[in-house]
């Protein structure tokens, strides 16, 4: 019964874990142990993580028993769902929407949070170390987190980027950004749904027994994302191409632009790590006169002072706010012409943005 690796001083522990824990969840001790079993987790990593991996089984186990053995009570049960860490909002909805009832997904990063800045704090170090899966965009997006990333997947953690499963001949590589991609891919929902298979071959592999179900919801958010983007097409349709120029406060929209035909104006470029000078704010309003731009548009992961500046200086309106690089507050509710979004959602999230910017330059 004693998983292949275990140390002697944790077999008795080990033994009478299962033995406990079986009593409070459906399941016999076998299929208990084999799912939790350390040579099992080994399994799902190559050779050269299995060095790695025998520190997260040592703390694993001690956090299996703490919960099997007097840690929850029995009237509360224990949530023996796959443990889910992911870094954007974004990437924890769409973890979330793929794994269902079988996994309880954690997001580190919350509405109106610059993943670009972000740094890791004690109590996400936490939560990574007791993740079962860690889940992020990828593309130095959450680029102060990068080394901390390659830690945990050294010690054995499946770590992966989503975009890993996207097409890398349709990555963006704008000049300003140095030989980087733009890491902002979810603003195109077909290039964002390429992801989709990472999480589904993820968890398929953690978690076969419910394989079939991870699939199927796969493909459902495979499904409502090409969805949203016919609706997407359909909205913006009703701008004259001459009409159709984005002008935010950095260049994160360029998938949103290429899927929807628009021209995208950042004024400090595309990320949030340096600021706008006098220089870009100068050129930018130039370019609203000469285009006669009706409205301009602020970021909610974005300081709105340089847009205002410019509003300013160049006459324009505000056309609204534009969720950027995390989505809104989950449960608040908006209603356009008829229709009911939570901006806490990625369709939340896209179709605001989509209504905002269409409304906005009407």
């Amino acid at each position: 019964l004693h998983p292949s690796g275990l140390p002697d001083q944790f077999k008795a522990l080990w033994d009478d874990c299962v033995l406990q824990h079986t009593k409070m969840v459906t399941g016999t001790k076998e299929n208990r142990a084999q799912r939790f079993a350390p040579d099992g987790l080994a399994r799902i990593y190559s050779p050269a993580r299995k060095r790695g991996a025998l520190f997260i089984i040592s703390a694993g186990t001690a956090l299996f028993c703490t919960s099997a053995c007097g840690g929850r009570s029995d009237d509360k049960g224990v949530d023996d769902r796959l443990q889910i860490v992911a870094t954007t909002t974004m990437a924890a909805d769409m973890v979330s929407r793929i794994a269902g009832g079988h996994g309880s997904a954690t997001g580190l990063m919350g509405p109106g949070v610059d993943p670009h800045l972000y740094k890791a704090t004690a109590g996400d170090v936490s939560r990574l170390q007791q993740a079962d899966l860690i889940r992020y965009n990828g593309l130095f997006l959450e680029g102060q987190m990068g080394d901390l990333f390659v830690k945990m997947s050294r010690q054995g953690k499946p770590v992966y980027a989503l975009a890993e499963g996207v097409n890398p001949a349709r990555l963006l590589e704008p000049p300003e950004f140095k030989g980087h991609y733009d890491p902002h891919i979810w603003f195109d929902p077909t290039f964002w749904a390429e992801a989709i298979s990472v999480v589904v071959d993820a968890l398929s592999t953690m978690d076969p027994e419910n394989s079939e179900d991870y699939v199927a919801n796969g493909k459902q958010l495979n499904s409502e994302f090409l969805a949203f983007h016919q609706w997407g097409l359909e909205r913006v349709s009703e701008l004259p191409p001459e009409e159709k120029i984005l002008v935010t406060s950095r260049d994160a929209y360029n998938y949103f632009g290429r899927a929807y035909g628009f021209q995208v104006v950042g004024v400090q470029g595309i990320s949030t790590v340096t600021e706008a000078g006098l220089a870009d704010v100068a050129r930018t309003v130039d370019f609203i006169r000469e285009h006669r731009i009706k409205a301009i548009f602020v970021e909610s992961s974005v300081s709105p002072a340089t847009i205002k500046r410019i509003s300013e200086d160049a006459g324009v309106a505000i056309g609204g706010e534009l969720f950027s690089d995390a989505m809104g507050t989950p449960g608040e509710i908006h209603t356009v012409r008829g229709e009911s979004y939570d901006l806490g959602t990625y369709e939340g999230m896209f179709k605001h943005n989509v209504n905002t910017i269409v409304e906005g330059l009407r």
